[in-house]
């Protein structure tokens, strides 16, 4: 006998995961009900689609992601002209749906982003905007997307547009390319740091070795970094997220003079002046960090809890770790 499928339940099950940010629920959910009763699935996600509830159509979308298929895609594009046309109150429904069309391993989805792109510089969109289609776009990198960026890039204000002009960067030049521009000392500082919020959605092994030359550069600005705030302290910051949002590859990857020199930037930044002082460079310590700092951090522990509690997570991290780490 087939199983009854409740409508009312499965959607609200979808709302719920979704809420909590169980993508794999979601993704439970939807498999289970694809094989037993597909017409009646389908039939809930586009009757959520259509709700005035916007994580009700949250939820229709990531299900729909993770349906899968080429009409999947189609639907998914559909609903993002349409949530587009609805204005401001629905700028979370498109960001979720520029996700989930990023995660569809299909060209026809890539295209379907393309056609996002080109509406969004025929516009005036907001650098926000750019940067979140950006970093989808990343994701589905492929030199087909090379004529579509730059045509973009020719209608995007500069100053809306840094993000993109590191995509295009990223898709046009080899690795051995790239490493020459960031060793490179005329390129401003503030390209670089484009470079790594692209790469904070994906580091393909291909370009791990950039991690080299970049971790040199943050040594070689870390006095400034660890005295004021600007592009140095910018900089250093959004290496250490980098490497942190990629920790159990990235860590392991890097040689010992890069460790040591990441070491000398997480250490610094995490006794820097207060209005400075960083919780990533106090958790990137309890990967590349010696028992030594320990004391460092335990003295310059902030009076703050949030931030003193990652500062003696590390110390105690540091303090089990064997003499020679």
């Amino acid at each position: 006998m087939a199983q009854e499928f409740d409508m009312a339940q499965w959607q609200s099950e979808l709302v719920d995961a979704f809420r909590s940010g169980d993508e794999e629920r979601v993704r439970t959910l939807v498999a289970t009900w694809r094989e037993a009763r597909p017409r009646e699935a389908r039939a809930a996600l586009e009757k959520m689609l259509e709700s005035l509830d916007v994580q009700e159509r949250q939820a229709a979308v990531l299900a729909m992601g993770a349906w899968g298929g080429p009409s999947s895609t189609r639907r998914l594009e559909q609903q993002l002209v349409l949530e587009e046309a609805r204005g401001n109150d629905s700028a979370s429904v498109v960001q979720v749906i520029l996700q989930s069309l990023g995660q569809l391993k299909s060209a026809n989805a890539r295209a379907a982003l393309v056609r996002k792109l080109n509406r969004l510089a025929a516009g005036a969109p907001e650098q926000t905007d750019v940067n979140d289609l950006t970093y989808v776009l990343w994701r589905k990198r492929h030199p087909e997307l090379i004529p579509a960026v730059r045509s973009a890039l020719q209608r995007i204000p500069p100053l809306n547009s840094r993000a993109l002009r590191a995509l295009l960067l990223l898709l046009e030049r080899s690795p051995e390319q790239l490493v020459a521009w960031i060793e490179d000392g005329t390129v401003p500082l503030e390209d670089k740091t484009e470079v790594l919020t692209v790469l904070d959605e994906e580091v393909p092994a291909e370009l791990e070795r950039l991690l080299l030359p970049l971790i040199s550069l943050g040594r070689a600005v870390i006095d400034v970094a660890a005295t004021r705030n600007g592009v140095e302290n910018e900089f250093c910051e959004r290496l250490l997220t980098l490497l942190l949002l990629h920790r159990e590859r990235l860590f392991p990857f890097l040689p010992p003079g890069s460790r040591s020199a990441l070491r000398d930037v997480a250490r610094r930044l995490a006794v820097a002046p207060a209005a400075l002082r960083s919780i990533g460079a106090a958790v990137t310590l309890q990967y590349v960090g010696q028992r030594e700092d320990a004391d460092l951090l335990e003295t310059h522990r902030p009076q703050d809890d949030v931030l003193g509690k990652v500062f003696d997570d590390t110390v105690l991290t540091l303090r089990n770790r064997p003499t020679q780490a």
